[in-house]
């Protein structure tokens, strides 16, 4: 316990999922954790709950496509808690029926996808670097995806705006790193959060499972605890790296399932 003890830490898409179950153990550990997510109430609801455990927290309603609000998040998040030492870039996504293969996408998708998960992330921590240089430093945890390290039938523009959010952290991570400041990423694999559960059909969720080499998909707090690791003195010397969380999946040959088949 008590990892994060004095760190001012901002989170956003922190309503549900991934995000929410980040801000708990962050909070839980210490932190005094911003909740930030385009549903105001959802948000605060986020909070109440730290808070009723013991922890500090504060919802906040942000739209990360919107400079003026991402600049009213960071600023909310000083005047609050005197500082910031730790941004969880974590809002992204795409919609499946618009972004498909290369010649059936929308290029309306495209743009408003590489909007959400890549500028985004560039304005968030242009925006938060300064008060890190000026603190003595601090940790940028990005989200990225496994979606950006592989190829795949369908979302393209999901996969190649994570592939950017990789690579941008990896420059965010040179550049800075003299004053302290470091910048990794978080690649999830397939994760049991409530939007997949509502949104994709049993079979296909039983398909994703049996891709993994662990006979099961990861929850929320599987990939926070990578957060928390991140955003912690832990990993004080790791800075410009993807930390892939995915259950083995791209470790694992296509081959496998049927080779293990014939050992056994």
């Amino acid at each position: 316990m008590n990892r994060l003890e004095g760190k001012k830490v901002v989170i956003t898409g922190a309503a549900s999922g991934i995000g929410r179950a980040a801000a708990q153990l962050m909070a839980a550990e210490g932190a005094a954790v911003l909740v930030a997510d385009l549903d105001p109430a959802r948000a605060e609801e986020a909070a109440v709950a730290i808070r009723e455990t013991g922890g500090t927290a504060l919802g906040f309603g942000v739209d990360v496509m919107n400079e003026d609000s991402l600049a009213a998040m960071i600023e909310k998040a000083v005047a609050e808690f005197g500082g910031i030492n730790v941004l969880c870039n974590h809002v992204g996504g795409s919609n499946p029926r618009k972004d498909l293969d290369l010649l059936r996408m929308d290029l309306d998708e495209w743009d408003r996808v590489m909007s959400l998960n890549v500028r985004s992330t560039v304005v968030a921590s242009r925006l938060a670097i300064p008060h890190m240089n000026s603190g003595g430093g601090g940790s940028i945890v990005n989200t990225a995806s496994v979606g950006g390290l592989i190829g795949d039938s369908l979302q393209s523009a999901y996969g190649s705006a994570k592939a950017a959010v990789i690579r941008l952290t990896q420059y965010i991570a040179v550049q800075y790193g003299a004053n302290g400041v470091r910048c990794n990423a978080v690649a999830p694999g397939a994760i049991m959060t409530p939007a997949l559960v509502d949104n994709i059909p049993a079979d296909v969720i039983e398909g994703m499972k049996q891709a993994n080499a662990l006979p099961y998909l990861g929850e929320p707090e599987d990939i926070a605890h990578a957060m928390v690791y991140l955003a912690s003195d832990e990993s004080r010397y790791m800075t410009g790296q993807t930390l892939v969380v995915d259950g083995g999946l791209t470790s694992k040959s296509p081959l496998a399932t049927g080779r293990s088949s014939v050992l056994s």
